[in-house]
């Protein structure tokens, strides 16, 4: 697909006063304020895509080791953490065109090493998929997949089309419920600096449906257009799996399912690696979905350093 103008405003001075935000700027891009935060120095950029429900700061922990050897970025979506608000599901294309269009006013200079995990990881290949010459490198952590129905097991295929909440039906988290969330929350970031995790923390308990509704349109829209996207451009690509069982599918799987469903995503991983020539699969053994870079953070530090020196090395 052929690359678009800029048509944005240059950056501004953004909010770094502002103590809704723990830190970094925003940026305005076409009409709406962007949350990005930048360490580090040289290249190739590291560009943080967070899965639904997550923000950029929930990566501050690989961002912070990253900045030691190259400029790493944190950023969040529009409609997501200190982002201005957006209508939510969106397409690939939107999210797409607002990242490039935030890079080039934040003057962070590409090609750019995209790390998407989850739902970030469709963004990541769409990216790609759209403005090659800006990707430098793409390593995906537990990534989706438009086929992921295809490596599923039928229990989980049926499982998912019936446990689909509407997030707008939901009820409001009882005060248990916070106290609860909000420790688990402190002992999950225990490590974040103070300012930063109580911001992070306090945005989860407020706005958990947004991974939901960022989601919603994974069959109608997102799929779909991956698929049209065509093949990813020939630079170095690491996957990472995710080994350890969804908390999420114990819910509803039979332990026979939930291995299956496992060994279903490895396979899928595997496919993906292969679309690209030297492409590698990492699984993380015990790592859960979400929190694989919490929880093993210096595998996830090894994989893009590993990357980045592979990219360095081509040039």
């Amino acid at each position: 697909m052929r690359s678009q103008s800029f048509e944005g405003p240059p950056a501004t001075e953004g909010d770094a006063g502002d103590p809704a935000t723990p830190l970094g700027r925003r940026y305005d891009v076409k009409g709406r304020r962007l949350f990005l935060h930048r360490s580090g120095t040289g290249g190739p950029s590291v560009v943080f895509l967070p899965g639904a429900g997550l923000v950029g700061l929930d990566f501050w922990n690989i961002h912070e080791r990253a900045a030691q050897f190259t400029t790493s970025v944190l950023y969040d979506r529009a409609g997501t953490g200190w982002s201005d608000p957006a209508d939510l599901p969106r397409t690939p294309a939107q999210v797409t065109d607002e990242l490039r269009g935030l890079l080039h006013t934040a003057e962070v200079p590409g090609p750019h090493l995209l790390v998407g995990h989850s739902l970030g990881a469709f963004y990541a290949r769409r990216y790609a998929q759209r403005f090659p010459d800006q990707v430098a490198g793409l390593l995906l952590l537990d990534p989706g997949h438009e086929d992921i129905a295809d490596y599923m097991p039928t229990e989980a295929v049926r499982m998912n089309e019936q446990a689909k909440p509407d997030p707008e039906r939901l009820p409001d988290l009882t005060d248990e419920q916070l106290h609860a969330a909000r420790g688990q929350y402190a002992q999950l970031y225990a490590s974040w600096p103070d300012a930063i995790r109580r911001g992070l923390i306090d945005h989860h308990l407020t706005s958990w449906r947004t991974g939901l509704r960022e989601s919603g349109n994974f069959e109608t829209e997102v799929y779909d257009e991956l698929r049209r996207g065509g093949d990813l451009p020939d630079v170095p690509l690491t996957v990472l799996t995710a080994g350890g069982d969804n908390p999420y599918w114990a819910q509803f799987l039979s332990e026979q399912a939930m291995r299956e469903a496992l060994d279903g995503l490895r396979a899928m991983h595997a496919a993906l690696t292969a679309s690209v020539p030297g492409g590698e699969q990492r699984v993380l053994s015990s790592a859960s979905h979400q929190y694989a870079h919490i929880e093993q953070p210096d595998a996830v530090l090894h994989a893009l350093r590993d990357l980045h020196d592979k990219i360095v090395e081509r040039r």
